[in-house]
């Protein structure tokens, strides 16, 4: 049942008589939220209210105060239940699921291919390195090996996240 229905199938009498206590001719009960001698409750069809102490609400607001409990712990002893959720979410949780994966595949990948890329630019760094050793210092052919020693360099900085203030 929801809120409105145990609301509907139960009146402030009813949940009053549950903790055995009768209201008198004009619908007050002794307070039982403070000490008292004289009836200051009084009890409407759907709610209450203490002239003594000021205490008012519905039926989920006394049995609240009469057990010390949440509203949903009162809920649920006026008979109410939750709907199942896991039932209702089981589309969202699957399509949750499915993106979790999917991330994580790509994820998977672009991390493959930028490993592929590094051990490549690493390949052409070793290249280059080696061009230099062989040419002669400041020829066109040293120039050029070192221009694209210095790009591979850069773009392996670029492929780690490395910073650079080139």
């Amino acid at each position: 049942m929801d809120r409105e229905e145990i609301k509907q199938s139960r009146s402030m009498g009813d949940v009053v008589a549950l903790y055995g206590l009768h209201p008198n001719r004009a619908g007050f009960i002794c307070c039982p939220f403070h000490k008292e001698k004289t009836a200051s409750l009084k009890i409407y069809k759907d709610s209450f209210y203490c002239f003594g102490c000021g205490a008012s609400g519905d039926i989920f607001k006394f049995v609240e105060r009469m057990e010390g409990v949440s509203f949903k712990d009162a809920f649920l002893l006026l008979g109410g239940d939750y709907p199942d959720k896991s039932k209702e979410s089981n589309f969202a949780r699957r399509m949750k699921q499915y993106h979790f994966e999917k991330q994580r595949e790509m994820r998977q990948k672009e991390q493959a291919a930028l490993d592929v890329k590094k051990q490549e630019n690493g390949k052409k760094i070793d290249l280059y390195r080696d061009a230099l050793k062989m040419a002669e210092p400041l020829s066109d052919a040293w120039c050029e090996a070192y221009n694209n020693y210095q790009l591979q360099l850069y773009e392996q900085c670029c492929l780690y996240g490395l910073e650079t203030r080139w």
